[in-house]
């Protein structure tokens, strides 16, 4: 510890006296390239100073490469040299030498890392954590010392780490980086990974750490403004929006897909209420048979083969005449349309052709000029475009995709888009940025070098489809849970729906089956309730993170307020920052809301369209609690009649359970769902509160 709070003392006066001597030196703003780059470079330079001045590093590893002395490395969360002597004070924890700080777990004799001049070997002398808070040296772990028989304490620093409260935001975990998680970010670019994660697994801040990897590791390939990320609703998005931050990237675009599709789409076009959409879905005799034709690979190939014979009919038969032996073939029209600019999307062709014909027009004019000094033949000219133009087909994306869905026989009748209207399904996003693809093609600023899928199992093949054609080079990471599916009316049940749109050997697939969440006890009571219906993917795995016991009472409905009460004191005096009162749909939410407003408690609604996430006492339906996390979760309502014994409702629960990283409450009024009766007593303690 002594020699520790030493070292950061020097670190940090070095650090102080680089970033004075980099703020003395003026801002170069001419035209010389050099002068430039040198500027540019000494901006990151700044920019990384400021980045790691709180917590300048966070772990230290001793390597001994072949024929040279040990050095001891220290990492953080961003680079910082001397510019006097070139030394690295502190090394990005994306620099290839820093993947064994990740990757070596103490049972290896030699250790090597991919350098840019080839594969560097040698041998671990020391592996050590260190938390530092606001510049202050709070803790020292050594997870391996070389020649210690004893060491035994490798999760020691991560357990210290988990044991920490939420805040109202999502963290980065460059500390505490995994060996099976490292292998994700560090993961070639130019692929698709596929990450099937368990809850608490970290696969969002993984994919969140893997684009700030990218971004370092292929500078010239890669630009943040040209990566974009994909999240379940806009709250989620709220809730991650400081780990990129906290990582030094900015730039990157963050988004919903119904946001991006409808900014894509330049028509008139309105979305359905997602609120309703959700409360039918969810309600519990709901028919959950139902599925999405819309959203599968199937309906994408019916629409691509109509409309490639919608394009092969496209063209007019008839010429063009612009006035007695002015003519145009349809053979000569038809080459410009199949040859000439056959590369371009089918409306862009259109505007080609009936921009060459204007042309065309004014040049033939010009040489009868002087025979029709009144114009009459040109006004005839442009009477008779006017025609031609209206006999080529003028469909609007909308009105064609309307008439495609009334006459496909995948679609049921309720399926269908009827009459005139505006108003499409959330399903009918994908085939309509399709279609507008086709058409018009795409901008530059819409075309992609990475792309990031957060619950991805609520996305159709449709969508990943549409997605991959915005982004040539096929690299994206696509990551979630089959078992957390809720929305099967618009998701998939398997990772190879996704995986056939893309070539085999660009495939990577990876499993996260530990849980970094929640405790022991809430992670076995969580897999229980799962039971059967996980089918083939493996349940989560805890870390060796004991706590409380699951808590199931039964609690009369008119005592339900005065017991939340009484837990929430309970639970305020463990130290907790973040709770989850978790409710069956948004009306029982409201109902709760209200209630404990009355008994003036301050809490937060959580709904469909909710943009912000304010930490504190959350009140959340449960389908809308997935990829958020608590330290005391509160589920309501547990009974037979809420939740039934099949599927969904089991994935409902596993949802609801999953959120809580300390403490998990479940109550029920009259008989519990058989889901809850399936579970060993040996895993809760079951109590009646009596008030």
């Amino acid at each position: 510890m002594v020699y520790e709070k030493e070292k950061l003392k020097n670190t940090l006066a070095k650090m102080e006296r680089i970033q004075a001597a980099l703020l003395k030196i003026p801002r170069y703003y001419g035209n010389d390239m050099v002068e430039q780059i040198l500027d540019d470079q000494r901006q990151v330079q700044l920019k990384n100073i400021q980045l790691a001045q709180n917590e300048p590093y966070f772990g230290r590893l001793d390597f001994e490469e072949k024929d040279k002395p040990i050095t001891p490395l220290y990492i953080g969360k961003a680079g910082v040299q001397d510019e006097n002597t070139n030394d690295l004070i502190v090394i990005d924890w994306r620099a290839p030498v820093s993947s064994m700080f990740y990757s070596f777990t103490g049972s290896d004799d030699l250790i090597s890392y991919q350098s840019p001049d080839g594969e560097i070997t040698g041998k671990i002398h020391l592996k050590r954590n260190i938390a530092i808070r606001n510049q202050v040296l709070q803790r020292v772990v050594d997870s391996y010392v070389r020649g210690d028989e004893n060491m035994g304490v490798t999760d020691e620093f991560l357990l210290y780490r988990l044991s920490d409260s939420k805040d109202s935001r999502l963290r980065d975990i460059v500390s505490t980086i995994q060996q099976e998680q490292d292998v994700i970010i560090r993961a070639d670019y130019n692929r698709l990974l596929i990450i099937q994660g368990v809850p608490g697994s970290g696969k969002t801040t993984v994919a969140l750490h893997r684009l700030a990897y990218l971004l370092y590791q292929y500078q010239n390939k890669i630009k943040p403004e040209k990566i974009i990320i994909f999240a379940p609703n806009r709250m989620f998005l709220d809730y991650i929006s400081e780990v990129l931050p906290e990582l030094g990237v900015g730039d990157i675009q963050q988004t919903i897909f119904e946001d991006w599709a409808l900014s894509l789409l330049k028509e008139n076009i309105q979305l359905k209420d997602r609120k309703q959409q959700l409360v039918d879905w969810f309600s519990p005799h709901a028919n959950h048979q139902i599925t999405n034709p819309k959203g599968s690979y199937t309906f994408l190939q019916a629409l691509d083969k109509a409309l490639l014979e919608y394009e092969n009919t496209f063209l007019p038969d008839q010429g063009f005449t612009a006035w007695e032996n002015k003519h145009l073939s349809s053979k000569e029209i038809a080459s410009w349309f199949y040859q000439e600019y056959r590369h371009y999307p089918l409306m862009k062709r259109k505007e080609r052709i009936m921009a060459r014909i204007k042309r065309w027009m004014e040049t033939e004019h010009k040489d009868i000029r002087a025979r029709d000094p009144r114009g009459a033949l040109k006004k005839q000219a442009n009477k008779q475009f006017t025609a031609y133009k209206k006999s080529w087909p003028n469909h609007s994306v909308l009105d064609w995709y309307r008439l495609f869905t009334q006459n496909t026989d995948l679609l049921s009748e309720e399926q269908r888009l009827k009459g005139k209207q505006r108003e499409v399904s959330y399903e009918d996003l994908a085939p309509l940025v399709y279609i507008h693809d086709r058409w018009y093609g795409m901008e530059g600023d819409q075309k992609y070098d990475h792309v990031v899928i957060d619950e991805a199992q609520d996305f159709s093949p449709f969508q990943v489809a549409v997605l991959k054609n915005h982004c040539p080079s096929s690299s994206f990471t696509i990551l979630g849970d089959i078992l957390q599916n809720i929305y099967t009316f618009q998701g998939i049940e398997r990772w190879d729906d996704f995986s056939i749109l893309f070539e085999e050997e660009k495939l990577g697939f990876h499993q996260l089956e530990r849980s970094y969440r929640s405790t022991m006890e809430i992670i076995h009571f969580a897999n229980s309730v799962l039971g059967s219906y996980s089918g083939d993917v493996k349940p989560a795995k805890p870390v060796f993170r004991s706590g409380k016991p699951v808590r199931l009472m039964q609690v009369k409905s008119d005592k339900q307020l005065d017991w939340i009460k009484e837990t929430l004191q309970q639970i305020e005096t463990d130290n907790i920052s973040t709770i989850a009162i978790v409710t069956r749909d948004e009306a029982s939410c409201s109902v709760i809301f209200e209630s404990l407003r009355d008994a003036g408690i301050q809490s937060n609604r959580i709904s469909v369209d909710q943009k912000e996430y304010l930490g504190g006492i959350s009140i959340v339906p449960i389908y809308l609690t997935k990829g958020m996390e608590f330290d005391s979760v509160i589920l309501l309502d547990v009974d037979a009649e809420q939740y039934l014994d099949d599927s969904l409702h089991a994935k409902l629960l596993y949802v609801g359970c999953t959120r809580a990283l300390h403490q998990l409450y479940i109550t029920h009024d009259k008989s519990p769902s058989p889901l809850i009766k399936q579970v060993l007593p040996e895993l809760y303690e079951a109590d009646i509160y009596r008030g």
